[in-house]
């Protein structure tokens, strides 16, 4: 399929804009071990965003792939997971904070590394909100696309090393308009103790348009509900 938009997301870096409904945004890990963190916010509406707690229990599930929607706090389909390479993806882990940035891997900075200078999550999705007339209040918990966390027995969770491999895509479908705002930073809980270097590669391109046997609307029950409540306020929206 034609490609609309492309970007490659460079360690430490990140994006936003606002993607209409209707399109696929695939992404691609251009080396092993790759983590890009995500959030999304309704592009008409800022006060509906992503929320964490209600996709997963809506899914019941613990990890993202195939099938499962990305569901706002006001129950609608914000975007849907339509191919995936990897079968999961953490929505728990959170996203990397300056202090621990600087005690994991050291302290540094633009004016003395410029840009070598090792970014947090926190500091991006700072920016990137503020673009976008948002505010760091605005913050809710982030999907963090690539990685894969597990809990142990004792209840401590685990990130399993070596998950993504060069090449892997994973690719979501807007089901309504929305702000990607993306973050190539450190998962929290990856045990190098080298800044990784992994390159994104996102594409934009139209999708299909969704039928009614489409696998993300019918992964669940819950799911359909949430595609409903989407298309009852884009029905209104659009009039």
């Amino acid at each position: 399929m034609e490609k609309l938009w492309s970007l490659t997301l460079e360690a430490g870096a990140k994006w936003s804009g606002r993607i209409s409904k209707g399109k696929t945004i695939r992404f691609r890990a251009m080396e092993d071990g790759a983590n890009v963190s995500g959030l999304l916010y309704n592009a008409a509406d800022g006060s509906e965003s992503y929320n964490m707690p209600d996709t997963l229990k809506a899914q019941h599930t613990s990890r993202l792939t195939r099938g499962n929607v990305l569901m706002s706090d006001n129950g609608r389909a914000m975007a849907g997971i339509v191919e995936d390479d990897l079968g999961w993806h953490d929505p728990i882990g959170g996203y990397t904070s300056r202090r621990k940035t600087d005690d994991k891997y050291g302290k540094t900075s633009f004016q003395e590394n410029l840009n070598d200078w090792h970014r947090s999550g926190e500091e991006n999705f700072s920016i990137e909100l503020m673009r976008n007339g948002l505010e760091f209040r605005d913050m809710v918990p982030v999907f963090n696309l690539f990685s894969k966390i597990q809990v142990d027995e004792a209840g401590g969770m685990q990130y399993i090393e070596n998950h993504s491999q060069k090449g892997d895509t994973i690719t979501l479908r807007t089901e309504m308009d929305v702000i990607l705002i993306v973050s190539n930073t450190p998962h929290p809980l990856d045990p190098r103790s080298s800044y990784p270097s992994v390159p994104v590669e996102i594409d934009v391109m139209k999708a299909a348009p969704v039928k009614e046997d489409d696998y993300c609307v019918n992964y669940r029950p819950e799911n359909k509900r949430a595609y409903e409540n989407t298309w009852n306020y884009e029905a209104l929206v659009t009039l």
